[in-house]
């Protein structure tokens, strides 16, 4: 995915997968390869420019046993739409059979392929079969949500040859696809695609929440439509229970709509097919919303949806500019400050956006010092604060408004040592307030309905381990915690589920999935945009590094952030204009848009944007 900062950022350097490329390049497939001897790798493609288009040979004619698999695996990495060329590798019936869609396998390197010798030694001249072999990387599904996979892949092709014609043809496939990683790069692009979260709003309560479903698509195979057809088709599964999409079950485009192209003006028209023909106007806004916000990480030139009937009649039209009315995208609104603790352990804060060195202490009594702190948040809407004791014991929650005071903590550990107490809290996005009880004795992820009231205890099944760090992203329905287990702090993200009244509701947290599996010492991270997280951490025998990570486990694509040394804790915003701001040896400091770190403040800690 092109570099995001979340908000409503552009991805330019996928502009051009939906418009007509510049260049074709053609892939032999008949490079020289064995039918016998050692086992051979298939080079995988080398990285072409993102606008040269790149499309394979057919079969030559009387190629060998080898030449078809070369020249088949070849063709998986080209941008022919619907696998044409790749099929003509086929026999007629596995060709029909053959559901490329269905997956696509990436490996460390292009699939290496071993010829399979039969028992005893003796050759059927009409039929070979090859072994494809890997190291995993990742899995692409047929809802094509990625997902990180290790351990070796093995599957087998078997070839037979026409009696008639005397050519060699595939006959026996796995299903999907399978390619290198940079194959895998070059041909595919991570792109969010958007649904509304379904028991979560904003503090306002009148906006309903979008949230990001990240999928790949492939890059040059126009784009556009695909994205348009996978948002139809719903949510991927990980997501599907705390999404809703305003389109109803079953709608389509219509029947022969085969490709979206904006006209001159910058309005994609969109027809649907029957089951969308009787929806009112609000939902129809909603529809077109999903739709605008989807098609950002595709294009930044439609600037209007119309969606239309069965029959052609409009149905709805709606504007960019009038999408933002219509649902909350990202971060609720652009936060003003950025807070920290100063060296007198008080909260302070200064404008978001400023260049300025200089912070105040905030209004109320977390900004006088009374209570001296060790980590603090800010409520998203700006008005609240919640900052943990310099033991780590007590969480206290106070108003950010003069002369207010602060009361009794909110919560108490029990835990012997400050290490074993309370983590830093998070704000959501309905104003609850999260925190985690390292106690060994007890250690527990709870929920404070608005930051008050008595602790609810989420559930995680299928935790294993200390919970060391909680961020909950700003949609509500995403939550980042490291785990700590055997000396190892991982990255997981887990889906937040709510069920019944308020009195008596359950919260819990579920199919929580490891999104660093390559590190194995996290010491910080925040929520960078949509679906993107910043991380620091280290890789076994490896220096400390700060990077850029998507909630499906993806590395998203342009450059990692600067280089910091000493970096201790990391914040960021979903705001894509405002700096990263982090915490290092050299005090509070930030990295501004295209500049290198620049000191803010010697003596500071814990900064936060609000959330």
């Amino acid at each position: 995915m092109a570099a995001e900062r979340g908000g409503r950022a552009r991805r330019e350097p996928v502009r051009s997968m939906a418009y007509v490329a510049f260049g074709v390049v053609l892939l032999a497939g008949c490079a020289s390869m064995p039918d016998s001897g050692d086992l051979r790798g298939v080079e995988s493609t080398p990285r072409q420019d993102t606008q040269v288009r790149v499309f394979a040979m057919p079969p030559p004619e009387d190629a060998s046993q080898a030449e078809i698999v070369q020249g088949f695996l070849e063709a998986l990495t080209s941008d022919d739409p619907r696998y044409k060329t790749a099929r003509m590798y086929l026999t007629a019936k596995a060709a029909q059979a053959w559901r490329p869609e269905a997956s696509t396998t990436v490996l460390a390197n292009g699939p290496s392929t071993e010829p399979v010798r039969s028992a005893g030694g003796r050759e059927d001249t009409d039929s070979y079969t090859y072994t494809l072999t890997g190291d995993r990387v990742a899995l692409v599904d047929d809802q094509q949500a990625y997902a990180p996979a290790e351990g070796t892949y093995g599957k087998r092709v078997h070839l037979t040859r026409d009696a008639k014609s005397g050519q060699w043809r595939i006959d026996e496939l796995p299903q999907g696809v399978v390619m290198g990683k940079s194959d895998f790069q070059r041909n595919y692009t991570s792109v969010n695609k958007y649904y509304f979260a379904s028991n979560t709003r904003a503090t306002t309560g009148a906006q309903p929440i979008a949230v990001a479903d990240p999928v790949y698509v492939r890059r040059r195979v126009d784009a556009m439509t695909q994205l348009v057809r996978s948002l139809l088709n719903g949510p991927t599964s990980w997501l599907g229970p705390v999404v809703r999409s305003s389109f109803p079950t079953g709608t389509a485009l219509r029947k022969g709509v085969t490709s979206l192209t904006p006209d001159d003006q910058n309005k994609l028209t969109v027809p649907l097919n029957e089951k969308a023909s009787q929806v009112g106007l609000t939902r129809c806004n909603e529809m077109a919303t999903q739709i605008l916000f989807t098609l950002q990480d595709v294009t930044p030139t439609v600037d209007e949806v119309e969606l239309q009937a069965a029959n052609g009649a409009q149905l709805c039209v709606l504007s960019e500019d009038r999408a933002d009315a219509v649902a909350s995208h990202g971060s609720v609104k652009r936060p003003e400050y950025l807070y920290f603790l100063d060296g007198k352990h008080r909260l302070v804060r200064m404008p978001g956006g400023s260049g300025g060195t200089s912070a105040d202490p905030v209004p109320g009594a977390l900004g006088t010092g009374d209570k001296q702190l060790r980590s603090v948040a800010v409520s998203r809407d700006e008005q609240t604060a919640a900052g943990v004791s310099l033991d780590g014991k007590s969480l206290y929650v106070g108003s950010m408004v003069s002369g207010a005071s602060l009361g009794e903590p909110v919560l108490t550990s029990q835990g012997k040592t400050e290490g074993d107490r309370l983590t830093a809290p998070s704000w959501d996005a309905q104003g609850d307030l999260w925190v985690a009880d390292r106690d060994p004795a007890a250690p527990r992820l709870l929920l404070l309905a608005k930051g008050a009231g008595q602790p609810l205890e989420v559930e995680a099944p299928g935790l294993d381990g200390r919970i060391d760090a909680v961020r909950v992203a700003a949609d509500g329905v995403r939550i980042a915690l490291v785990v700590e287990k055997n000396g190892k702090r991982s990255l997981l993200v887990g889906r937040i589920q709510r069920s019944g009244e308020s009195a008596e509701q359950v919260v819990s947290v579920l199919e929580l999935r490891s999104i660093t599996p390559e590190l194995e010492e996290i010491t910080a991270m925040s929520w960078a945009g949509d679906s993107r997280l910043v991380v620091v951490g280290r890789e076994q025998g490896g220096v400390l590094q700060m990077r850029y990570v998507e909630v499906d486990g993806s590395t998203p694509e342009g450059p990692a952030p600067a280089a910091l040394t000493g970096v201790k804790e990391i914040a960021a915003s979903e705001d894509d204009r405002l700096p990263l701001v982090a915490y290092s040896e050299d005090g509070i400091v930030r990295l501004p848009s295209g500049a290198q770190w620049q000191k803010v403040v010697k003596t500071g800690t814990a900064p936060v944007y609000p959330g």
